[in-house]
Formats: structure tokens, C-alpha cells, sequence
């Protein structure tokens, strides 16, 4: 069984098009493959009356399987903020139990299964609860998506310290180039490369708009990622 948690460095940049991404490219590998965002800030409701959420979509539109929307997204928050403050404007207290029993669930319909965070590594989802938490509870490997655009090297670093200060393993990370006007942009790269203690999955260059599967061709994994992405 195969599954990993997708984080990144700040919000918007970019976890809902690499997860999406890294979907298309499962789907090469396994039959059934499956997303899930456990918490989603910000709702819209769709012409058949259900409410969702934009990255919830994605990830249904990559999946290779229609599961219950109540295992791929146990937390769809209205307001788009961060997720505490959603969660207390909808009197909702995120329950990590219930993520857990989700995921497990898609799990036993699925060959793999990629899980998107909220926001940053360590956005807040409740009072004395933030996606590190979550994280850790779900015990995954991480793939961290690294927008570039000016401060992603402090972003990055710090993430990825925080990730392995919470004893998870980072299985790999992937550059977003979501600024192209960014200066510098290989040398960024080239210094993440060295410091950051786990392989570039790939380098997805700027698009308008994102297209999963156009970025799902920029992505590739060494053996050892499928071989510790059992968690």
C-alpha cells in the first residue's frame, strides 16, 4: 500500500496542481488511485447543489476511483481563511480520529493514496492543533511543494526541519515556479538540491492556467521513493 501527505511551503503554491499531478502519474503505476484533502477551507456550491471545494475537485478529477466524498474530504470549511478560523465561524472542532478512520478507509478501497494538506506545514486547524499534527497522526511520507518565488530557500528550510523534527520522512520534494519573474531561479534551485536531504521529484514550470497533467510530465521518482512510500 502506497501513500504519501503533500505539504508546502505557504499557501498558493501549488500543493492542489503537484498532488493532482503526482495522481496522473500513480494512475501509470496502480490501478486505483485516490485523493483526499481532510480539510478544506472555502466552499462554493456547484450547479447539482452540493457544496465543494476547488482542490477537492482536482483530486477527484485525477482519482481512478469514485470514492465517498465524505473520505476524500471529511472537512469542507466555508469561508476561505485559515482553517481555524473557518472551523470556529462553522462551530466545527477537526477531529484528527475522524481523519484517520477516513484515510484508512480510502485506503482499503485504493492502491495508493495522496493526501493534501492545508496551507503550510503548520497552518492552525484549531486551537492547540495545526497540520503538523495531522501529519504525524496520518504518519505518511511527505512530499513538499516548493513555490518559487522570493523567500521559498527560508520557507523550504524551515519546512523541511520541522518536518523531520516530527519524525516523518520527507520522500522528496518538488519546484513550483509559480513567479516567473523571480530572479535567480536556478541558483534557488540549485542550492535547495544541496541542502534540502531528499530528491527533486520534479520541476514544474510556470503555466496559465495550472494543468495537473501537463505539470504530471515534469514529475519522476527514484525506485527508493516507492520503496519507502509505505507507510
Amino acid at each position: 500500500m502506497n501513500a504519501w501527505f503533500v505539504t508546502g511551503t505557504d499557501t498558493g503554491v501549488g500543493k492542489s496542481l503537484v498532488a493532482a499531478a503526482l495522481m496522473h502519474r500513480l494512475r501509470e503505476r496502480f490501478a486505483r488511485v485516490a485523493g483526499m484533502k481532510p480539510v478544506a477551507a472555502g466552499s462554493h456550491q456547484q450547479a447539482d447543489g452540493q457544496w465543494t471545494n476547488d482542490d477537492v475537485v482536482a483530486l477527484r478529477d485525477a482519482a481512478s476511483i469514485d470514492a465517498p466524498l465524505s473520505l476524500v474530504n471529511p472537512y469542507l470549511l466555508t469561508d476561505p481563511v485559515s482553517p481555524h478560523i473557518a472551523a470556529r465561524r462553522d462551530g466545527v472542532l477537526i477531529d484528527l480520529d475522524r481523519i484517520v478512520a477516513a484515510l484508512a478507509d480510502l485506503r482499503a478501497r485504493s492502491d495508493a493514496v495522496v493526501v493534501e494538506g492545508a496551507g503550510g506545514f503548520r497552518v492552525p486547524l484549531g486551537d492547540s492543533l495545526d497540520g503538523a499534527d495531522m501529519a504525524v497522526a496520518l504518519g505518511l511520507p511527505v512530499v513538499l511543494v516548493v513555490g518559487l518565488r522570493l523567500g521559498c530557500l527560508n520557507h523550504a528550510l524551515l519546512t523541511a526541519e520541522s518536518i523531520a523534527s516530527r519524525g516523518l520522512q520527507l520522500a522528496g520534494w518538488v519546484a513550483n515556479r509559480i513567479d516567473p519573474a523571480m530572479p535567480e531561479q536556478q541558483a534557488n534551485l540549485d542550492l535547495l538540491t544541496r541542502r534540502l536531504n531528499a530528491p527533486c521529484l520534479g520541476d514544474v514550470p510556470h503555466r496559465v492556467p495550472p494543468d495537473a497533467r501537463a505539470a504530471a510530465a515534469h514529475l519522476h521518482f527514484p525506485v527508493r521513493f516507492f520503496e519507502g512510500g509505505a507507510a
